[in-house]
């Protein structure tokens, strides 16, 4: 044989090792298979609905999630996942207790309002001051005499989440630098009707602690208007906000066992903690569903992967991270066998494809894929993970990755009251079902492990 022609021998065969398990007649056969078991069933609306109507508000340290954690388990061993099994987690326990905002002055009026996860309670008889509106932290600085002794109010406009949200983790600390007494937050949401969004927050070694609460879209422009009309406004904060020892939980672990590489391991995910407002449907409940309902439709049709599918249901996503930390911590040996974690935490909507942390290689691969997705238009592959649990692999080298969806109305509804059941679409949810199960059979049945 010519050394041109065992070139093009050699290229057209890394060729089909890329392109062949898309193209592939049976490849496409189980795509069609899981999009049509994915996209008539009922079942993972079912479960959503039971679990959020049942167990509600899933908050780290609350009896809720530990029940909802008992119940998941209980159903995925009825399902015939192998492995089930809960993994401990340390956690953080903050109880929100009672609070409430009251308009003093120039009339009185109660404001909507919801504290910040972590924050310190006010004294008992609350905290009655004169308001200071600032739009910025640099607005702040430049205007920091203005703020001692009063309740600073962050006006700041929604522009990106993860530009938006420092606002809410940082203001407290920036607020107590210049002197206020406690700091209220404009809610991080491009919407609201009337709708406070809560969330994480931070402290900062040196700098008192305030207390630290969210307020509404709607209050945060009153009172804005009324500074800029030289009025000063009066409020009156009242927080039993505590933090208590820390707790256990769990991790949720269920494995589909590869029939040839069983060490070799494809994750997906979801967290099943929430905030402690609402039912945590889209914040992740959904996610969690459609991770595994994906595996379970899988299991259902009896395909035989080559390696494992692991359902994972990560804990304390939204107040530590402490489910992924752990399970980081548990498996660091075995790291470097997981082929793919993939998480669903952006919220259930129309599916457009998947963001990945990882090589360019790994982005061949799944381009690859694509074509199966075609019928689902969720075709878009691009580098960049937004998956938080799965993040914390990275330092095993696993190829992080997120279930990309249409997120235009997520944070309307997120970390609030309006986080319900109703805000899901069984469509939408179907369509994230399939989309994942797609994913997850071709990473786990591909001949090749995902190149890192």
């Amino acid at each position: 044989m010519s050394c041109a022609r065992s070139i093009v021998l050699v290229v057209i065969s890394l060729a089909f090792s890329f392109s062949a398990p898309a193209a592939s007649p049976a490849n496409q056969a189980v795509a069609k298979t899981l999009l049509s078991a994915a996209t008539t069933s009922t079942n993972a609306y079912a479960r959503l609905a039971y679990m959020c109507d049942t167990f509600g508000p899933r908050f780290s340290g609350s009896t809720n999630l530990e029940a909802a954690i008992d119940w998941v388990m209980t159903e995925m061993k009825r399902d015939g996942f192998s492995n089930v099994h809960g993994e401990p987690v340390t956690i953080p326990r903050w109880v929100r207790g009672r609070e409430s905002l009251e308009l003093i002055a120039p009339h009185t009026r109660s404001m909507t309002m919801l504290g910040l996860g972590g924050s310190i309670a006010t004294p008992k008889e609350g905290i009655t001051a004169r308001i200071f509106v600032v739009k910025s932290f640099e607005d702040l600085a430049t205007n920091k005499a203005k703020a001692a002794g009063r309740i600073v109010v962050f006006n700041v406009p929604y522009e990106d989440y993860h530009k938006t949200v420092a606002v809410r983790t940082r203001g407290a600390i920036e607020a107590s630098r210049a002197g206020a007494v406690a700091s209220l937050v404009r809610s991080i949401t491009p919407v609201s009707l009337q709708t406070p969004h809560t969330g994480n927050m931070s402290y900062e070694d040196g700098v008192p602690k305030i207390p630290h609460a969210a307020i509404t879209i709607e209050d945060a422009e009153l009172l804005q208007r009324l500074q800029d009309r030289g009025e000063s406004p009066v409020l009156l904060l009242q927080m039993e906000a505590t933090t208590i020892s820390n707790g256990l939980s769990r991790n949720i672990i269920a494995d589909i066992p590869g029939s040839e590489k069983p060490n070799e391991i494809v994750l997906v995910s979801g967290h099943i903690d929430s905030w402690d407002v609402g039912q945590g449907a889209q914040d992740d409940g959904g996610g969690c569903i459609a991770a595994w309902e994906s595996a379970r439709l899988i299991l259902k049709s009896g395909l035989k992967p080559r390696r494992t599918i692991r359902v994972v249901f990560w804990t304390n996503e939204e107040n530590g991270l402490g489910g992924a930390k752990a399970y980081a911590a548990a498996h660091a040996a075995s790291l470097d066998k997981h082929v793919a974690a993939i998480e669903s935490d952006s919220g259930i909507f129309k599916p457009t494809g998947f963001g990945l942390t990882g090589s360019e290689k790994a982005m061949t691969v799944l381009k690859s894929y694509a074509p199966l997705l075609e019928p689902l238009s969720a075709t878009q592959m691009e580098f960049g993970c937004r998956g938080a649990d799965v993040l914390q692999l990275l330092s095993g080298g696993v190829p992080a990755m997120h279930l990309e969806v249409d997120r235009d109305r997520y944070f309307w509804y997120h970390h609030t009251s309006a986080d319900t059941v109703d805000k899901v679409s069984p469509k939408d949810l179907n369509d994230c079902t399939a989309t994942l199960a797609i994913m997850v059979w071709s990473l786990a049945n591909s001949k090749e492990p995902l190149p890192r």
